[in-house]
């Protein structure tokens, strides 16, 4: 069983239009509303791939209802955590030459009570998780250090935790020694604090990581590829994608791919990597079933190609 926790659930509703254009009425040409964040995600995407998982998550208000009805519905059960303050809800809006623009609210602010039982809630159902996937942002009234304390008390349980977070929440964790962190290129840039303009700057950057604690750092380099750092040596993973939907959830299903494959060594970067490129080709924050996986698209080599430039993120 993999079990997710997200601190900073939503309520995402996403658009799908022509193009934007700011000042002007836009007519959707599709739309979709699920439930979000990104433990979220993974939870739907172990689901989607046929393996149990559990997510804990703080809920308030009717958006917060409204998302466990919605887990609920999909058949993934949900571990929640009752909070006085509303779930926050997020905008998506697709654009058809694949541009996204994102509207994410800030969520409500935990109680030192409401946080203690998150604690409490992720410590119950660890007990038979494979792997704890811990993802996202803090809430307001968590410490940046409350992720760090959560790897802690796992591995004191004895279970393996994967980490998907950013900036300070990030460094304080990597002293617990995470199992697996899962950064982005612009969040491992921030990690050591100077721009990555080439694969070798990433492979460089994820062993600076693993000095600072992570045992493992897997880290999605957007439309270049997949690196994953480790004990073992460096690999790096790349897809053919025929055509970008939407990357909402890309990375998320990534990471879901990667655990659900093991969580180490090439054989999981190649699972990870078709889970990805699966998603973007998906509409909004849908999740890939191993229907919609190529694997045959997909390319793993330990030939890390250093000298290969990363390309710019989308504005």
């Amino acid at each position: 069983m993999i079990l997710t926790v997200t601190p900073n659930p939503s309520l995402d509703r996403t658009y799908e239009l022509p193009s934007l254009e700011r000042g002007e009425v836009i007519r959707a040409t599709g739309e979709r509303m699920d439930p979000g964040g990104k433990g979220v995600n993974v939870s739907r995407a172990v689901n989607a791939a046929g393996r149990r998982t559990v997510a804990v998550l703080p809920l308030g208000g009717a958006p917060g209802a409204l998302v466990a009805d919605l887990l609920d519905t999909q058949g993934i059960e949900v571990a929640p955590v009752p909070v006085t303050g509303a779930t926050r809800s997020n905008i998506a809006l697709a654009e058809a030459d694949g541009v996204l623009t994102k509207i994410n609210a800030p969520g409500p602010e935990l109680s030192p009570a409401e946080q203690e039982l998150l604690l409490e809630t992720v410590r119950a159902h660890s007990r038979d998780a494979d792997w704890i996937a811990c993802c996202g942002s803090l809430p307001r009234g968590l410490a940046p250090a409350w992720y760090a304390d959560v790897v802690a008390r796992a591995h004191a349980g004895g279970a393996r935790i994967a980490l998907d977070t950013s900036g300070r929440a990030l460094l304080e964790a990597l002293r617990e020694r995470p199992d697996v962190v899962k950064p982005n290129a612009e969040e491992l840039a921030e990690a050591v604090g100077r721009p990555l303009t080439t694969v070798g700057d990433a492979v460089k950057a994820a062993e600076e990581l693993r000095g600072m604690g992570a045992r493992a750092v897997l880290a999605s380099l957007g439309a270049d590829g997949q690196l994953l750092v480790d004990d073992a040596g460096a690999w790096f993973g790349s897809a053919r994608v025929d055509t970008v939907r939407s990357n909402v959830g890309a990375g998320d299903s990534s990471l879901a791919g990667f655990l659900i494959a093991g969580g180490s060594g090439p054989d999981a970067l190649a699972s990870a990597v078709a889970h990805g490129a699966a998603a973007v080709q998906l509409p909004g924050s849908v999740m890939p079933t191993p229907a919609d996986l190529d694997p045959a698209a997909v390319t793993v080599t330990s030939a890390v190609p250093l000298d290969r430039a990363l390309t710019e993120p989308a504005p």
